[in-house]
């Protein structure tokens, strides 16, 4: 079993587009700026959103993504 390991400018603009696709310029700016700026709390947000998840069940929402990505795009894994 493999997993494709994608390059941090790969996935920062994947990123990019969500955020832009779901906030205003404004506040997508802002967003970056703190996240730039160390502002928050990285751990204390990945327990909050990730509380009821184990890494098993990440894993595999991982794989479902990947393979609705590939089947999407007609790319095998």
């Amino acid at each position: 079993m493999t997993v494709e390991v994608l390059r941090e400018a790969d996935v920062m603009g994947e990123a990019a587009q969500i955020l832009l696709q779901h906030l205003s310029p404004a506040k997508a700016a802002r967003f970056w700026a703190s996240w730039h700026t160390g502002q928050g709390d990285y751990l204390k947000w990945r327990d909050e959103v990730f509380v009821h998840q184990s890494i098993d069940q990440l894993y595999e929402q991982i794989l479902v993504h990947q393979q609705q990505m590939a089947d999407s795009s007609g790319v095998g894994p």
